[in-house]
């Protein structure tokens, strides 16, 4: 049992260890920190192959994964950031923008595990974010790796993955998927 009273969930195999880019908005440098921790710490249990790179804030999160993903060799991707509501409307805009551009790379074959917090406070930014509690970076890591290992055991089927929404999806997949 996890310190959220949920099971386990075993990560995949790999035969070859899977590329990962881990892509993090550190506006709150030590809480990207330990969401960055616990996404390394999963990762390395399934010794993957892992780089990092940041961004100003989580808005600039999914541009980034679509850059790396047309124009790197990497499997899968960790989005990691933190949002903590304010007194403006930006919060709301700032969260909605960023999960759907994840959920809009993700179903078009690209996988994403997300890790962006959306939290009310900096405590409760600090609970998910620290390895020893949540660990909503490792858990994010896992997403990852699990949609990978799905797409590894279905892409040899030839269909491919994903929708097309204005040519999206050919500038999205994989690497060792082209046409």
């Amino acid at each position: 049992m996890t310190a959220t009273g949920q099971e386990p969930f075993p990560p995949p195999a790999f035969a070859e260890p899977p590329r990962i880019l881990i892509v993090v908005a550190p506006y709150y440098r030590h809480i990207a920190d330990m969401l960055v921790s616990g996404a390394e710490a999963a990762l390395d249990r399934v010794r993957a192959k892992r780089d990092i790179v940041e961004v100003p804030g989580a808005l600039e999160i999914p541009p980034a994964i679509k850059i790396a993903s047309a124009n790197s060799d990497f499997e899968g991707f960790v989005a990691l950031g933190c949002v903590i509501r304010g007194e403006t409307s930006h919060y709301d805009t700032v969260c909605n923008e960023s999960s759907r551009g994840l959920m809009t790379l993700n179903l078009a074959g690209c996988c994403i595990g997300n890790g962006i917090l959306t939290v009310e406070n900096l405590k409760q930014a600090e609970v998910r974010a620290s390895p020893m509690v949540q660990d909503k970076g490792g858990g994010a890591a896992e997403a990852a790796l699990h949609l990978v290992a799905l797409y590894k055991r279905f892409a040899s089927k030839g269909k491919g993955i994903g929708f097309s929404a204005g040519g999206i999806e050919s500038s999205l997949r994989p690497p060792g998927s082209e046409k």
